[in-house]
């Protein structure tokens, strides 16, 4: 159903979303549905996210990228302003949805100055009197950052998170794996702050992109990040690394599955590997069996597991393993209605490192210019599985 619609050149029929809707039910999950979908007039370019889907029908010749990257600023932008990203909090904020109809900016500091953002106190003010338009004097000439922003006590904080996609084979050997990166930045600096940002070794970063902020050839020559920051909390930068095959992963994982008549037995072994000596938390691993399988009997010698008797799928959650634990395993054996089941299954493993980018990515040093104060400053890191896979 549609939550909320914004035309902005004529009226376009309902039935291009009836089209849509069907493509859309006949997918197994959101994620599958491909983000262009050709129709005779339109091209559907959507964008799922948090449950929710952002539809926008292109009639001309543009730039695709361009379309869907404007879309998720939009989203972006309503979660600022909402806080949860939701289809109540949009039902709530109609109003504001409305006031930032127009693609004049999407810098969320610069729309902010133009369009409080909606609490309590504010949309009681907004019935009784004429909401305060500021004039050129009182917005800042860099539309990412506020002007005259003060704080009693000066930090930032900033959070380097890796996502390792990887596809190992059954004999541990890897098939392909990269690793895709977010420096996130909370920042409370008073002023106009001109921030210079030091890495140890920049050069693992193949691809890259920033936020608006950054000057980007200062990048490319120094191997440095300049920018003056915006207010709060924003995407700093995203990368891509490509890991060498000859490097280890975090986990190792030794599937061991054996077929025979009406059934077969698995045993499958965790081990730590490459995590710098950190431990390894919210291990959940899923092992799919087939679809013949009735019943499961295993015993694990770390955290427990489940098998859901309609996925056909073992959910083994052994939670944290430390590096003086024991090897976690998971033994057992199933059953089957077919004479020879079949095998092949993927096995997928989700996980997180606390303090640890495997790419090996570090933050030397963070200069201010432009401000005379000493701010609190602080990095933290964390490496967590994205699509994890190990053949059987």
């Amino acid at each position: 159903k549609i939550i909320i619609e914004k035309h902005w050149r004529g009226l376009i029929n309902r039935q291009v979303v009836d089209y849509f809707n069907d493509q859309f039910s006949k997918q197994s999950s959101p994620e599958d549905l491909l983000p262009i979908i050709p129709t005779p007039k339109y091209q559907l370019v959507h964008v799922y996210r948090s449950g929710l889907t952002f539809l926008s029908p292109v009639s001309n010749e543009v730039d695709a990228l361009l379309v869907l990257e404007f879309i998720h600023r939009i989203v972006d932008i309503l979660a600022e302003y909402f806080g949860e990203l939701a289809e109540l909090s949009i039902r709530d904020n109609f109003d504001v949805v409305y006031q930032v109809r127009y693609p004049l900016t999407t810098e969320p500091n610069a729309l902010k100055e133009m369009i409080v953002p909606p609490n309590i106190i504010n949309k009681v003010i907004s019935q009784v009197a004429v909401q305060h338009v500021p004039n050129g004097s009182t917005i800042s000439s860099i539309p990412w950052r506020k002007a005259g922003v003060k704080y009693t006590n000066n930090e930032i904080y900033f959070d380097v998170v890796e996502e390792i996609d990887a596809i190992v084979d059954s004999n541990g050997a890897i098939v392909s794996s990269e690793i895709h990166g977010l420096i996130q930045a909370n920042c409370r600096l008073s002023g106009m702050p001109d921030l210079t940002l030091n890495f140890v070794n920049p050069r693992v970063l193949d691809d890259y992109s920033f936020h608006p902020c950054v000057r980007y050839n200062k990048f490319e020559n120094e191997r440095v990040l300049s920018f003056v920051p915006p207010d709060g909390h924003f995407k700093l930068m995203t990368y891509r690394v490509n890991l060498p095959h000859h490097q280890s992963l975090p986990l190792y994982v030794k599937p061991q599955i054996y077929i025979g008549n009406g059934g077969g037995k698995f045993d499958i072994s965790i081990n730590i590997r490459n995590t710098d000596g950190k431990s390894i938390e919210n291990v959940l691993l899923v092992f799919p069996l087939a679809k013949s399988v009735s019943n499961v009997n295993a015993t694990c010698n770390l955290g427990s597991y489940i098998f859901d008797p309609v996925t056909k799928s073992i959910r083994w959650n052994i939670g944290k393993i430390e590096l003086k634990d024991r090897a976690p395993i998971l033994s057992g054996n199933f059953s089957s209605t077919e004479q020879t089941p079949e095998s092949g299954h993927t096995i997928t493993i989700d996980f997180l490192i606390n303090m640890y980018a495997i790419s090996g990515l570090k933050v030397d040093s963070l200069k201010i210019y432009n401000e005379a104060y000493k701010p609190y400053k602080g990095v933290r890191s964390m490496t967590k599985a994205g699509k994890f896979q190990i053949r059987t």
